[in-house]
């Protein structure tokens, strides 16, 4: 492509028309010849500065593409990442989460962890040590996927440019007993209306949740960004992706951690 300033503005217009309208587009490696990762960052930053001006903000990040099956399936070598908008979080209830079903198009479920950084990282290449020592806590999260591109026909420019197929989270509360955990090591059940459809462990999100937090740090250092103290980090699904129906109620299950449910309103 590389895309012209006007190009990559009319096209993240594209993506905020799909969102608020709930009307999927054909993809744009398709209809625009997108091809570069770097053109499909540029129209995700310039989607992100849109939802800013419109009131949004970003809480933090969130990274896709941390399977090693996903990424052979879309013929790539590395995850991707997405912000986290705060216009659709779910902080965590005494009751289970509400999430309505009619914002999204296409969505699906996943299981994760969530980080919570304390500060921000060292200004050079950082590994999965360095992300465990600028962590405050953990928690296990519930993130929503959806794509404004029509049946999740996706190559990997049309889902950086699509916000990582970003959708909603919801979080269980942050622990700091859960950070000092082996995470490589950690078991995740999801369950739809109280029956078990996936699990995975830690290591499923390349071999240690807090490498993927480092490979997203590393990324975002090479756009001249980085993580702050503060910030939400959704480290990759740690199991596969479950379509989700109105009416259903997900639950993600950590051993030693409170149940995280969330309901499709």
């Amino acid at each position: 492509m590389s895309a012209p300033a006007t190009v990559a503005q009319e096209l993240a217009l594209r993506l905020d028309r799909a969102w608020e309208e709930r009307a999927p587009i054909r993809p744009l490696s398709e209809t625009d010849s997108l091809a570069l990762p770097e053109d499909a960052y540029e129209i995700q930053r310039l989607w992100t500065e849109l939802r800013r001006r419109r009131g949004d903000r970003s809480i933090g990040h969130k990274i896709g593409l941390t399977s090693a099956a996903m990424r052979e399936q879309l013929g790539v070598y590395e995850p991707d990442y997405g912000c986290l908008w705060e216009s659709r979080f779910h902080p965590r209830q005494d009751a289970p989460v509400e999430i309505p079903h009619d914002r999204f198009i296409q969505p699906r479920v996943e299981g994760e962890l969530a980080f919570l950084m304390a500060r921000a990282l060292p200004d050079r290449e950082v590994d999965a040590e360095d992300v465990l020592a600028a962590t405050a806590a953990v928690a296990v999260a519930i993130e929503v996927i959806d794509s404004r591109i029509e049946n999740w026909r996706i190559q990997l420019v049309d889902t950086i440019a699509d916000n990582a197929s970003y959708g909603a989270v919801a979080l269980g509360p942050w622990s700091t007993e859960l950070a000092a955990c082996d995470l490589r090591r950690i078991r995740l059940r999801v369950s739809c209306d109280e029956t078990p459809v996936t699990e995975g462990r830690g290591e499923a999100a390349l071999g240690n949740p807090a490498r993927c937090v480092a490979w997203l740090a590393n990324k975002l250092r090479s756009y001249d960004s980085g993580l702050a103290a503060g910030d939400v980090v959704l480290s990759g699904a740690l199991a596969g992706a479950v379509p989700a129906s109105r009416g259903q109620a997900f639950t993600v299950e950590v051993p030693g951690q409170p149940a995280l449910t969330a309901v499709f309103a």
